[in-house]
């Protein structure tokens, strides 16, 4: 394949990535209207969010189980899967006149998800070897920044009813299913060819210590991630006097801008320095800002936006890192397996902190609750010192990490 055609599938398969993954945070972006219109709680909101982590973890653990992205065309396979995914946003609107039925629909709409952001990492891994898959694998994340946070920007600069922004995102999912299955391909590497069904492999990786190091930075990382990116618009709202039109805004800055940007910066410094330490760094950074976020709490937007910008980028520029580092470490036949298993384990974990953030807040106020988050980065980037110092050892032998002892 020419290196034109590798970055065409770059810009498509981000592209998918970024139209369907922009349901993820859609109910969330009008859980304020939602409130009044079906009365709904503290908890309830929560659970608006919390229910697609939770069935997006179902979706990556009957993925892995079948090995789907190794045993099927994975083009297709992100193509039904966003298609379904946009479906089920599309029937919030439709069908849900309340709570329960909405929080099924999410469910839906997270086990769908599993076969769209998982899958769009082995496609992308797919076309760059070692020496260019960081800056890919962080571009692939920067899309699913960027769809994540999109809701926001389709509340804070339109008019649309909530109802309008599920439906708008949807429609983005639709065509994402579109792109999926008529331009995206695969590439020459890690083409899954004599992969089995061999769902123990899920498990198996992480009795070696490569993959288990990967997989202990990237669950450090987020315990923080998707915790911060809920609730950073209600800690702006309560330490701030903003409208919810400048609050969404101020979110899809640090989520959706600042994120992309520190997706491309951790993408290229794993390249160029290595994958441990480009993840440390991000990782002690966002560790850092989590400590310190008391300190901005109330104080004047611009100042507090200094933080929340580099503290979007920070928390996401080392996400596409400990996917490279896992694809490089663990079986070649079955890296869709291990990433989409390291994705569920990571998805379950943001489970808990999405739900111990706000009750942290009603005892302490929002001051403090992001205090909660930074033990995640601490212990990832001890993970990554560890796996630093394997990458060193291996490099000195001449053998490949993978298949250290």
């Amino acid at each position: 394949m020419t290196r034109d055609h590798r970055y065409v599938q770059l810009g498509l398969i981000a592209a998918m990535q970024v139209l369907g993954l922009a349901v993820w945070f859609s109910a969330s972006a009008v859980v304020p209207t939602l409130r009044e219109v079906w009365r709904i709680g503290d908890m309830q909101a929560v659970w608006l969010t919390a229910s697609v982590q939770v069935g997006f973890v179902a979706g990556a653990v009957t993925s892995a189980a079948f090995n789907l992205p190794d045993r099927f065309p994975p083009q297709r396979v992100a193509a039904c899967a966003a298609l379904g995914a946009a479906l089920v946003t599309a029937a919030v609107p439709v069908l849900a006149d309340g709570f329960g039925v909405a929080v099924l629909l999410r469910l839906c709409t997270g086990f769908f998800l599993a076969g769209v952001y998982p899958v769009g990492m082995k496609l992308m891994a797919s076309w760059f070897g070692s020496a260019g898959r960081g800056l890919a694998l962080g571009v692939l994340v920067g899309a699913l920044t960027l769809g994540s946070a999109l809701p926001q920007l389709l509340r804070g600069v339109g008019t649309l009813p909530w109802q309008g922004v599920l439906v708008a995102a949807a429609g983005l999912g639709a065509v994402a299913a579109v792109l999926a299955l008529t331009l995206v391909r695969p590439g020459p590497h890690l083409s899954g060819k004599g992969a089995r069904h061999r769902p123990r492999y899920a498990l198996e990786m992480f009795s070696e210590r490569g993959p288990l190091l990967a997989n202990l930075g990237y669950f450090g990382h987020m315990w923080e991630l998707y915790a911060l990116w809920t609730w950073l618009p209600s800690f702006v709202a309560a330490g701030t006097a903003t409208t919810g039109t400048t609050t969404s805004l101020v979110a899809f800055a640090a989520i959706g801008v600042a994120g992309v940007a520190g997706c491309l910066l951790g993408g290229w410094a794993a390249d160029r320095y290595g994958r441990a330490p480009a993840a440390g760094v991000a990782l002690v950074v966002s560790g850092a800002c989590c400590v310190v976020s008391p300190l901005f709490f109330g104080a004047p937007l611009p100042v507090l936006l200094v933080l929340l910008v580099v503290w979007g980028a920070a928390v996401i520029a080392d996400s596409g890192v400990f996917s490279t580092a896992l694809s490089e470490v663990a079986d070649s036949r079955y890296v869709g397996t291990a990433l989409t298993a390291q994705t569920a384990i990571g998805f379950l974990l943001t489970v808990v902190t999405i739900n111990l953030v706000p009750m942290l807040a009603g005892l302490t106020g929002w001051r403090y609750a992001f205090l909660l988050l930074a033990p995640g980065p601490i212990l990832g980037a001890i993970a990554m010192r560890a796996l630093g110092h394997r990458t060193a050892r291996a490099a000195r032998l001449d053998q490949p990490i993978g298949e250290m002892t």
